[in-house]
């Protein structure tokens, strides 16, 4: 009995850790995002069949590249502290592992967009993929443009989403929607990156402005995105992509994401980057929500 209990515990943590390589959180967003882009992308007639084929292999793309993204960063992950405890650089998880089980992942996810969804969806999220391994990852050790790198994979699902339902990447709409999260993704990442600034130094991660002491580039880049937000929404409203709903919440919401990065502007302190990170964290999903309502009502 408490060998079989024993067994049972050891299987739950192996799945645990296979689990946390794909960084579950960040692959919800991705299908949040996706989901976004499908609806929108419909036309008002939604294919349940072909929205579960795209969020399956969305999921198995996202989780395969996130786990691809922890196999490649292994070395570097095991010197941060907010890091070091991953499956990879723990040794709980041996790297030929992770790297088969990240491949099966990406090709399997890729196989069923492509088989499932069509050609267009596949090829934006493989692009999602490649972008995102091979471009914004190893640029994060040589510049912090790689913020900018990043920002294209990290808004790229809800096109994937779009091209699912529509089979075309060819409509304004959806890179209205690839703008907003664009913009949202900078501040995101520039308010991480400050919190965690010793943790990235340390790894050699130039997240960050180099020759930036006093936060003044990283404000600038902060607060342009945040301040592009406005019309962003505005304009996805005028085209006819969402309602009043959706525009006074947002305009609402976004103000207020505004005002955190003008007090991390101004302070420029640990404390007021956590306050912008969490309100990011909290930004996007609550756009989604107000935008699925919106699709709903109107």
């Amino acid at each position: 009995m408490a060998s079989n209990t024993l067994s049972e515990r050891a299987l739950a943590g192996v799945f645990n850790d296979y689990l946390e390589l794909t960084k579950p959180g960040i692959t919800l967003t991705v299908i949040a995002s996706m989901l976004a882009g499908f609806l929108l992308g419909t036309g008002g007639i939604i294919d349940i069949p072909l929205l579960i084929h795209a969020t399956i292999g969305t999921w198995l793309i996202a989780s395969g590249t996130a786990a691809h993204n922890m196999y490649m960063e292994r070395g570097y992950d095991g010197l941060m502290r907010r890091t070091g405890n991953r499956p990879l650089p723990a040794n709980r998880i041996l790297p030929r592992s992770g790297l088969l089980y990240s491949l099966t992942l990406i090709f399997s996810g890729l196989a069923w967009l492509l088989l499932l969804v069509n050609p267009v969806a596949g090829g934006v999220a493989f692009a999602t993929t490649v972008i995102y391994l091979w471009a914004y990852t190893p640029l994060k050790r040589i510049s912090a443009l790689n913020v900018f790198v990043g920002a294209v994979p990290g808004a790229l699902p809800v096109v994937g989403g779009w091209a699912a339902a529509s089979g075309t990447i060819f409509e304004h709409g959806m890179w209205v929607l690839f703008g907003l999260i664009f913009c949202w993704q900078i501040p995101h990442v520039m308010s991480i990156a400050w919190v965690c600034r010793k943790d990235y130094e340390h790894a050699g991660f130039k997240m960050l402005p180099k020759r930036d002491p006093a936060g003044y580039v990283t404000i600038m880049w902060t607060l342009l995105p945040l301040v592009a937000l406005l019309p962003t929404i505005w304009k996805l409203y005028i085209m006819g992509i969402a309602g009043p709903l959706f525009l006074s919440g947002a305009l609402f919401m976004t103000a207020g994401f505004l005002w955190y990065g003008i007090r991390f502007g101004v302070k420029r302190d640990h404390h007021t980057a956590r306050q912008l990170m969490f309100a990011s964290f909290a930004y996007l999903p609550l756009i989604w929500a107000l935008l699925f309502l919106d699709w709903i009502l109107f």
